[in-house]
């Protein structure tokens, strides 16, 4: 290897921490006005849409940046308890600002981790979204029904309605 590709290579490598520095500086995005009607309704409806695709019945929450309802669809055959799972997980991914995701792949990171599950009104399971609109967090949108890979697919196909 050259000296002038192992400068190269060091210099990317300076640059990528910095970048991941300044990102890290930056925090989470801030909140917004919330989600109009019409906003989750095309949401919610984006989300069904994938839902049936896949063959899954799923409840579809749209929360305000609050965690506040805004709507909710329950699809046929959706059971009952999947439209609590998709409010709780809206809600947290507004309140907490991060999919739920997150907090799921941190809490199978390990005991440093188990604090999340004393966290009041987390859900650290997959299918919650923040909702982001010119950089601001204006609500978040939840699913359930399938499995936590299937309402993450969903949320997002809700998500991809909006643009």
């Amino acid at each position: 290897m050259s000296l002038k590709s192992v400068a190269v290579s060091m210099l990317a490598a300076l640059f990528a921490v910095f970048a991941a520095a300044a990102a890290a500086q930056q925090g989470p995005l801030p909140y917004g006005p919330s989600v109009t009607l019409e906003q989750a309704q095309k949401a919610a409806a984006g989300a069904a849409a994938e839902a049936r695709k896949i063959n899954i019945p799923m409840a579809i929450s749209i929360v305000d940046p609050n965690g506040d309802l805004v709507l909710v669809h329950k699809m046929d055959n959706t059971q009952f308890g999947s439209i609590h799972i998709a409010n709780r997980k809206a809600q947290t991914a507004a309140r907490f600002k991060r999919p739920t995701k997150v907090l799921q792949d941190l809490l199978a990171k390990g005991s440093d981790f188990t604090y999340l599950l004393t966290l009041e009104g987390a859900m650290a399971v997959q299918g919650g979204i923040p909702i982001v609109m010119n950089g601001r967090i204006v609500g978040a949108i939840g699913t359930s029904g399938g499995t936590g890979p299937q309402d993450t697919q969903a949320a997002e196909a809700g998500l991809a309605a909006l643009k």
